[in-house]
């Protein structure tokens, strides 16, 4: 069976070559994916931790802080899939910490690397399943734990025409720390032992968000919003920004003075989100146009667009409403804690399927408003703009909602420490 896994794999992997020379991921660290590793590794029995990308890294860079606490002697590896993962994985990895990338799921590539790095423990970040990779561990018998592990609406479906298939691997993990109840139950149709699922919550409400530079924020807001009205559209993508710049356009004449910064999702979209501002009549600036040109034609702009890196957080302290975007389109919508942090009114579309659970919850809590499409999202910002008492309470519920909810980073932390002392007792009952 996984010899035909192999052939499928490497025919897939084939036909995405064009894909992969496209996006540019043949990057210099690629030979990892192919298993090499430096020929001076020396790592004992080490913790690898897995995270696909930079949410997942976000999410888990927490509990990497409580690992290294509770087992000071013990090094990380790190692995990702995307640079710009890695990136993250670097800087949250200590010193003799071994940052890599997850080998492509050949058998004999990952037999390779899991005999030659022999984790104490293998942990997942949000349920990425790799057959060969997985098979490999359980042989060698290093406990395989999930943490933050979400079966997303989509993947259900998929996973549960494959049941027959996908069970006996999954069971081959040993043991599931799943986000929510309605993830526990996904879990148990798909067929595994409900012995083998704990619900422990979401990292991600863990998170430290970076609070602004008091200095930086006093010079957005001279910069931007002399009036202290700022509406932040953030994480857009195509199709939202046009109704975003319509609802802007009819609710000037009501509120004078409202500004609005728009933050594309991907920031090189920057320049075509600008040209379709400039086309509905709009003056706006890019915001790494700030400080290059006099305060008094910036202050003439009443749109803004964020083309920088690591910024939208001092944009989300000045805002007086914060709409998420990804959400009136079919992207699944994007994280909604980094607003509430900051105590501010948050506003998204239905489309949230990839925050399912934590947009249902702050709704449920009047902690955030969900709108049902552009007449909705107008009417609900005018009564917000209108309102300081609704902005105040709905951004005071959402920060109270986030702290209640923290917590499963330590909750993670404890059931992975319970695993490497049970294999350290088994290891030494071995000897």
């Amino acid at each position: 069976m996984f010899i035909l896994y192999d052939l499928i794999f490497l025919l897939i992997s084939l036909l995405y070559l064009p894909f992969y020379f496209w996006k540019g991921k043949f990057h210099r660290d690629f030979p990892a994916r192919l298993g090499r590793l430096p020929k001076d590794l020396q790592i004992d029995r080490p913790v690898w931790v897995h995270a696909v990308s930079v949410g997942e890294m976000m999410a888990v860079k927490g509990l990497l802080e409580e690992l290294k606490k509770r087992f000071p002697e013990k090094k990380m590896v790190v692995s990702t899939v995307t640079a710009t993962g890695n990136q993250v994985a670097d800087d949250a990895a200590g010193k003799g910490d071994f940052v890599t990338y997850l080998p492509l799921d050949f058998s004999f590539i990952v037999k390779k690397v899991i005999n030659r790095i022999r984790p104490a423990v293998f942990i997942i970040v949000e349920t990425e399943l790799w057959p060969n990779l997985i098979r490999r561990l359980y042989q060698n018998r290093i406990p395989i734990i999930v943490v933050n592990g979400r079966i997303s609406d989509r993947s259900f479906k998929g996973y549960f025409l494959v049941k027959p298939l996908l069970r006996p691997l999954l069971n081959k993990i040993t043991l599931f720390c799943a986000q929510t109840e309605t993830d526990r139950q996904r879990l148990s149709l798909l067929g595994v032992t409900p012995e083998k699922i704990i619900v422990t919550g979401n990292m991600k409400f863990d998170l430290k968000y970076r609070q602004p530079l008091e200095q930086k924020h006093a010079d957005f807001k001279l910069r931007l919003s002399k009036e202290g009205r700022l509406f932040v559209a953030a994480s857009t993508h195509p199709g939202e920004e046009e109704i975003i710049f319509k609802i802007y356009r009819e609710l000037l004449p009501e509120f004078g003075g409202l500004k609005l910064l728009v933050a594309p999702r991907h920031p090189e979209r920057s320049a075509g989100v600008m040209a379709l501002a400039k086309n509905l009549g709009f003056a706006c600036l890019r915001i790494s146009m700030l400080g290059k040109i006099p305060l008094s034609t910036q202050k003439q702009a009443g749109v803004f667009i964020l083309d920088t890196i690591g910024e939208l957080n001092d944009f989300y302290a000045l805002a007086e409403v914060v709409f998420v975007g990804g959400s009136l389109v079919q992207k699944g919508g994007h994280n909604i804690l980094e607003p509430a942090s900051l105590s501010k009114p948050v506003l998204f579309g239905p489309q949230m399927y990839n925050f399912r659970d934590i947009a249902e919850l702050f709704v449920g809590r009047g902690a955030a408003l969900m709108v049902k499409d552009a007449h909705d999202l107008k009417q609900r910002l005018r009564q917000l703009l209108a309102s300081r008492q609704e902005r105040e309470a709905l951004g005071k519920a959402a920060r109270r909602l986030l702290e209640e909810n923290r917590g499963a980073t330590q909750k993670n932390a404890q059931i992975i420490a319970d695993q490497m002392s049970e294999v350290s007792i088994q290891i030494s009952e071995d000897r």
